[in-house]
């Protein structure tokens, strides 16, 4: 699942640790002193792409204590008498491996902005090749998306306390102390390792929310940061899940009217009303009797899960539902490339895997971790998903059906409000499937210093580096030189501006009460 109310106390805007924490800043020297061992990180990669291992406290209220090791790697490109900094990178996640990131985004950023940032990479604490973590999850115990029945409810919760149980029983003392707070930290211990007075950040997905909470704690030491495709922060973290079903609805509705517009291609009815009985009526033949698609045997459930993300992109969900009505009638499909997810992603090297559920361990250690906001009573999740299967047919069972969170121990700290005038760029494509548009303008505005480019009709998960997208000269010209537009900024996805675009055109946001990898 590619996840992404808070309940919390505003987080500090100075450069330190929590007050509870302030005696630790000198111990804090021995980390931020360390000299990197660089060395080149594997030989199926460039020469000058070079990886180090730091030690970083477990607990930073504790630094005397356990440490955990932090994987960091560089792509030296700066060039001197233009040389601005170091800029880190985050692909999402929880979870997202970071440390090859360097060697894609020196493919995907012009010379101009290059020349003036060494490009830096890290797999987040408990992620990759950092210490990782390890629930010893089955493949079945690590499928997130649980759809309501009252008929399995009980079998949902025992999935969601077992997960929390594995979680505890192999990482023990370490499971606290991975959140999003201590890798905001650990980017701070980067950055003094990298003997760098600030830094700059690109950040995707979970990335934002990350590079917003950094820029909460550490305001001073914040340079040019981009946070793109963003997590809402007053919706962390039950609220990101269940903003799927609350987004993909108006999705949805599009793509009837697209479809219908299109009936001699796909023949799935001439209106809108007749588009979505097609697929209403899909949904219930497969609840009767699943369909065989390549092998595997849909439910109506199946169904809806898997093609959630499709319907943000009308075309592809048309094609999807027109072959699995080919498959419904007995009738062979050819198998179909999902959704694209437009973020850079690792391209594993021959280096040693991390464990197999290492991206399941670390998503729910974080966002069970992050905050106190989880329901307790299962009777509460049973509650909500009735009434969210109800409000949002396609996904709301499913966006608030019981998690892991409901059995973790409590968080170590408070949940990190995100509400600063920092200036920093937000980017957002107006039909995200996994942080719909409604989150992204929830980030924007908690950030009330921040400009946002939004992309009128762009669609998939990721802006920046997309050649479709019409982002990249407003994002290259923030690294280039520093300066925010004058005010929000929307392109459409031909790369034209729209018209009157001097003026802020973007939708307000809508906060619905109650409204996972990112």
């Amino acid at each position: 699942m590619a996840p992404l109310l808070a309940v919390g106390v505003t987080a500090t805007l100075v450069p330190a640790l929590a007050p509870a924490q302030a005696s630790a800043a000198e111990p804090l020297k021995r980390f931020e002193n360390q000299k990197p061992a660089w060395h080149r990180c594997d030989t199926s990669l460039p020469a000058a792409f070079q990886c180090a291992t730091l030690k970083v406290p477990l607990d930073y209220s504790r630094p005397d204590g356990k440490t955990i090791k932090l994987a960091i790697s560089r792509q030296k490109t700066s060039v001197p008498g233009k040389r601005r900094g170091a800029i880190l990178f985050n692909p999402g996640g929880p979870g997202g491996e970071g440390l090859e990131m360097p060697v894609m985004m020196k493919e995907m950023m012009p010379k101009k902005v290059r020349e003036q940032y060494d490009l830096i990479g890290f797999d987040p604490r408990g992620v990759g090749r950092s210490s990782p973590l390890t629930c010893g999850l089955t493949a079945t115990q690590q499928n997130t998306e649980h759809p309501y029945k009252p008929e399995t409810f009980s079998r949902d919760v025992k999935w969601a306390r077992t997960v929390a149980d594995k979680c505890r029983a192999k990482n023990g003392d370490r499971l606290p102390y991975i959140t999003t707070r201590n890798t905001a930290r650990d980017m701070d211990v980067i950055r003094a390792v990298l003997g760098e007075k600030k830094i700059s950040y690109l950040g995707y997905s979970y990335g934002t929310y990350l590079g917003a909470v950094y820029a909460q704690m550490f305001p001073q030491r914040t340079d040019r940061f981009v946070l793109d495709s963003a997590v809402d922060p007053a919706r962390v973290w039950r609220g990101m899940i269940q903003v799927w079903a609350e987004g993909t609805e108006p999705a949805f509705t599009r793509w009837t009217k697209w479809t219908a517009q299109r009936h001699r291609t796909y023949k799935l009815g001439n209106t809108p009303a007749k588009v979505k009985k097609t697929f209403w009526n899909l949904i219930a033949r497969a609840d009767r009797t699943p369909i065989d698609n390549d092998g595997t045997k849909l439910t109506g459930d199946d169904i809806r899960a898997s093609l959630r993300a499709e319907f943000f992109s009308p075309k592809s969900a048309a094609e999807a539902v027109v072959d699995l009505k080919k498959a419904a009638d007995g009738h062979a499909t050819a198998r179909r490339s999902p959704t694209p997810d437009n973020r850079p992603g690792p391209r594993r090297s021959a280096a040693a895997r991390p464990p197999a559920d290492n991206g399941s361990a670390a998503f729910w250690t974080v966002v069970c971790g992050d905050t106190s906001a989880w329901p307790r009573d299962p009777e509460q999740y049973r509650r909500d998903a009735i009434r969210d299967k109800a409000k949002y047919p396609l996904y709301g069972d499913f966006g608030s059906n019981i998690t892991p969170c409901a059995f973790w121990d409590t968080p170590a700290e408070p949940v990190t409000t995100v509400d600063n005038n920092i200036g920093l760029l937000t980017v957002q494509n107006q039909w995200d499937s996994q942080t719909p548009l409604t989150s992204g303008l929830g980030m924007h505005h908690a950030l009330k210093g921040s400009r946002m480019v939004y992309v009128k009709g762009g669609e998939g998960h990721g802006v920046y580096g997309d050649p479709r997208s019409c982002a990249d000269r407003t994002v290259n010209a923030y690294l280039s030189n520093g300066k925010l537009p004058a005010q929000d900024v929307t392109c459409n996805t031909s790369g034209r501006r729209s018209p009157g675009a001097a003026q802020p055109v973007i939708p307000t946001p809508q906060h619905t009460p109650g409204a996972p990898r990112f």
